[in-house]
């Protein structure tokens, strides 16, 4: 006997739009079975790690800040996957649009005036296309797994900016901490509105993500993501190349999380050190997933996975479990939403190879 998944004739609507909220229910209900192994009361828990976030001002302002990295992200992925281009690389992407966005305040800390931020966007946003041109080149000139390159290029910028910050850009004033020195207050992204945290990323990201939503709706450029995407040889036939649309997704994804990277080093942290993401990259897989791959989806999911950061840290705090109880949230969200997905356009089969081999034989 063996399990094969049949195709359904026809996805299902409703089911389709209903999968990211199944798939939010059953990750509550595996995360109340893990506190209970854990030793921790499940309803408890899962108050401190979903509702009460929800009822602090001072949470709301922190889940507005990570989710402007989670959105942006988010929006630029959520374009290459219905493209049919599987960028894994956005956190070596986001590193390196730090790293070049960086340079001005770092290099030239007595450059100050009015253009310095612009210019450390546009640098930035450069810096994440021209990382993510690698895995559109290889891909695109010799039919490489972008899935692998991509990947593999995130801890090679990682170790990138481990060596600058301990090496030449460190801070002589340092006290010989790992960290560059402090960029100037005109190098940093201010916050929305005094008293805030959130700065102008959130805004940003909401920008960008009506942009790519108009853009996939109303023009030529979204149709051909869209053809491309569900077949490769039905674009052709329109007329529409598949080695183009390699670069416009890797470049736009890319570039996107370039801008998040310079935008939250500029504005969260004020200047470079060997962390500067908790793992925003790969968690913007998830919020283009739980969008529903639409770019206006990925506001409402990057939301979602920026309550997990902050709800995770609180529950640090209230309930004494590990920090990676946040991880295994967001991995276990993952999990169900692309089970859900599958599950709504196969059937699940099972064949009885033993049976149909005799009645093969027999005829």
């Amino acid at each position: 006997m063996r399990i094969e998944l049949e195709k359904r004739p026809r996805d299902s609507r409703f089911y389709s739009i209903a999968s990211p909220v199944l798939a939010l229910v059953l990750t509550g209900l595996a995360g109340a079975v893990m506190f209970y192994f854990l030793g921790k009361d499940p309803v408890e828990a899962l108050r401190v790690f979903f509702i009460d976030p929800l009822l602090d001002p001072w949470s709301l302002d922190q889940i507005a800040l990570k989710a402007g990295p989670l959105i942006l992200m988010g929006v630029g992925l959520s374009i290459a996957y219905r493209s049919n281009n599987w960028n894994i690389g956005a956190e070596g992407q986001y590193t390196v649009g730090a790293i070049l966005g960086s340079m001005l305040p770092i290099m030239l800390p007595d450059y100050q005036n009015w253009t310095v931020l612009p210019l450390m966007l546009i640098m930035g946003t450069i810096g994440g296309m021209a990382y993510a041109a690698i895995p559109a080149f290889l891909k695109s000139r010799m039919n490489t797994n972008e899935i692998l390159t991509s990947l593999m290029l995130v801890y090679i910028s990682q170790l990138f900016l481990d060596w600058l910050v301990r090496g030449i850009w460190r801070d002589p004033g340092g006290m010989n901490f790992p960290v560059s020195r402090d960029f100037s207050p005109s190098a940093v992204l201010q916050p929305v509105m005094s008293g805030y945290s959130v700065h102008w990323e959130f805004v940003f990201a909401i920008l960008v993500a009506v942009a790519a939503w108009f853009m996939m709706r109303y023009t030529l450029k979204g149709f051909e993501v869209t053809v491309l995407g569900e077949s490769e040889r039905a674009g052709r036939f329109a007329g529409f190349s598949s080695r183009r649309m390699i670069w416009f997704a890797m470049l736009l994804s890319g570039g996107l999380a370039g801008l998040a990277g310079i935008s939250e080093v500029s504005g969260s942290i004020g200047h470079l050190q060997p962390a500067i993401s908790p793992g925003y990259g790969f968690t913007a897989i998830i919020v283009a997933f739980l969008g529903r791959l639409n770019p206006l989806g990925a506001i409402l999911s990057g939301l979602v996975l920026a309550l997990t950061y902050v709800s995770g840290e609180a529950a640090q705090l209230s309930l004494g479990v590990s920090d990676k109880v946040t991880r295994v949230f967001q991995g276990m969200l993952l999990f169900f939403v692309l089970s859900c997905d599958t599950l709504i356009r196969y059937r699940i089969r099972l064949v009885w190879s033993s049976l149909s081999s005799k009645v093969q034989g027999g005829a």
